[in-house]
């Protein structure tokens, strides 16, 4: 039987209704297939395919990120000296180096800004010889028609700077020792016939007979009685560049020095060097004081002591603050010096304020300063001042 005569009107609505749907399915389905075919041509579509036990839902693969390498921040330039020789042609320094007088010095210092400093005979009249220019990476000395009183230290500084404000690096710092040997002068120059130097007791003495040249040999005279002193290199050391040092001076280092310096056929004398020996103490003075008694009735007189306990031969002096000078009270003091025993080369030195027949004004607190070569340090105490006890009246 037809199907149309099996469902009648209704059946053949419902059949046609199901292909027009057909239809529009087939065109959406290659409109599909042909922007795929756009997107990717000659490549056929993938089918889709859903694998049996398997999750469909992947999630994202992980990506780890490569850590970036930064930049090392380049080093500063180090800081160094060159001697230039001649045009194109340098030379590195090292601790020291001679230029003959009369010649040229020039020096370059890596580093932008930097300072000079040079020895002291320059710094204070270079006659215009010295010039010092500031180039882009370096900075440069120059110092011409040398003498041997240029003899000494060379440095150079590496300046830091923030906006305008710079300061000296001083752990940067290179330095140069410059001789300028001088057929004329195995010493350096002085103005003086005489210098006074003092000795002090454990301090290191420096007597600087500065020599021209490195070559020069050099010895240190006694003038009387006119003896060669002795160099070990213990008790007194020579340094080519600074001059002969006494480690520990003693008083028999006392008295007039000299140095002589020879070199092939030509032998010269040093400035004379007066050398004083002052017994200079290890530390400034530790006093100690006490009042006798430390109350005191009016009328009574009063003692109040002040002691120093140090190393023998060191001079100690004493001051003293007190109430009474408030009324122009005089002062009064009795000063010793007395060795302490016990074999410990030490002396105790003592002041003693002494104020007669007390006053109510004497009444409040006594200070002593002690002072030697290193210092001074104070300390203080009270004095108290009582009235006189009342006579009991007799019975009759």
């Amino acid at each position: 039987m037809p199907l149309e005569n099996l469902f009648g009107s209704k059946g053949r609505l419902v059949l046609s209704a199901l292909l027009v749907c057909a239809i529009v399915f087939e065109l959406a389905y290659c409109q599909k297939e042909a922007q795929q075919q756009k997107i990717n041509p000659g490549r056929k579509p993938k089918p889709s395919i859903t694998k049996l036990g398997r999750s469909t839902n992947k999630s994202p693969r992980a990506v780890t990120a490569k850590p970036k390498i930064k930049a090392t921040p380049a080093a500063p330039a180090q800081t160094f000296l060159t001697q230039v020789l001649n045009r194109g042609k340098f030379k590195k320094v090292v601790d020291n180096i001679s230029v003959q007088s009369g010649d040229t010095l020039e020096l370059r210092c890596r580093g932008k800004p930097v300072q000079w400093s040079v020895p002291t005979y320059l710094e204070e009249d270079d006659d215009g010889r010295l010039s010092i220019v500031q180039q882009a990476r370096y900075g440069v000395l120059t110092l011409v028609n040398t003498t041997g009183a240029d003899t000494g230290e060379f440095s150079c500084y590496p300046m830091y700077c923030e906006d305008t404000d710079c300061r000296k690096e001083y752990d940067k710092a290179v330095k140069v020792f410059v001789f300028f040997p001088d057929p004329q002068e195995l010493f350096v120059p002085s103005a003086d016939y005489y210098e006074a130097i003092q000795l002090r007791t454990n301090w290191p003495t420096l007597l600087p007979c500065q020599v021209t040249s490195p070559e020069a040999k050099v010895s240190l005279h006694r003038e009387f009685p006119p003896v060669e002193v002795a160099v070990d290199g213990k008790e007194i050391s020579f340094n080519v560049k600074k001059g002969f040092t006494i480690h520990r001076p003693r008083p028999h280092h006392a008295g007039a020095l000299f140095c002589v310096a020879s070199l092939g056929n030509l032998r010269q004398s040093s400035t004379k060097y007066m050398l004083i020996y002052v017994n200079y103490p290890m530390a400034p003075p530790a006093p100690v004081i006490q009042g006798s008694p430390s109350s005191v009735t009016v009328g009574e007189n009063l003692r109040v002591s002040c002691s120093v306990v140090g190393e023998q031969d060191v001079a100690v002096e004493f001051t003293w603050d007190y109430p009474g000078q408030q009324i122009g009270r005089p002062l009064y003091t009795q000063d010793s010096i007395s060795p302490v025993g016990g074999g410990t080369a030490q002396q105790q030195t003592q002041s003693v304020l002494l104020v007669d027949e007390v006053r109510d004004v004497d009444q409040g607190t006594y200070t002593c300063t002690a002072q030697n070569l290193q210092g001074a340090k104070s300390v203080s105490t009270t004095v108290q001042v009582v009235p006189k006890a009342k006579p009991k009246k007799q019975k009759p």
